[in-house]
């Protein structure tokens, strides 16, 4: 065997999970720096998140419009823009067919972030935990808050373009 070809033992290190902590905190830095400062120049964020993972609150018809996964796109149509760096939880107001709504986010619940202004993106892995039953979770709030004035409904977009493509054997 060729030393190329040994194989790589099994780390008993957590390294994954540890990789996977580090590159959420970017995105917990990213949107902490756009809620306080704003987005600069032409900079804005594609996030994928879990609609099912504890903690995510969502207006119902989302909810039912996304079930699994959903997309948002905060560049000019948003507002109220928070990030709980210790809870790990983002907040942030957007309108969908017109109709304003809060979104409430934990950073675990992220399967991926993009900023298409400079080709930046990351993908990660989102253990669901436990199912809790849908009657006790929280309803989410804030479907009356004012809109900041937008041009059109918000956009679900895919993240295809972004996401790294591995070499094909």
């Amino acid at each position: 065997m060729a030393e190329d070809d040994t194989p790589i033992p099994d780390s008993l290190l957590p390294y994954d999970s540890w990789t996977q902590e580090a590159l959420r905190h970017v995105v917990v830095s990213a949107i902490a720096h756009a809620a306080h400062e704003g987005l600069p120049g032409g900079h804005h964020f594609y996030i994928s998140f879990k609609t099912g993972y504890p903690g995510v609150q969502i207006p119902d018809r989302l909810r039912a419009q996304y079930p699994d996964e959903m997309t948002i796109v905060l560049q000019h149509q948003f507002h109220s823009l928070t990030m709980d760096e210790v809870e790990q939880v983002m907040s942030v107001g957007l309108s969908f067919s017109g109709i304003p709504s809060i979104l409430v986010i934990p950073v675990a619940a992220i399967t991926s972030f993009a900023d298409p202004e400079v080709r930046f993106g990351l993908h990660f892995e989102v253990e669901m935990p436990e199912a809790v039953p849908f009657a006790e979770l929280p309803a989410p709030e804030g479907d009356d808050v004012p809109s900041r004035a937008h041009e059109g409904p918000a956009e679900v977009v895919s993240l295809d373009a972004f996401r790294r493509r591995t070499p094909k054997d």
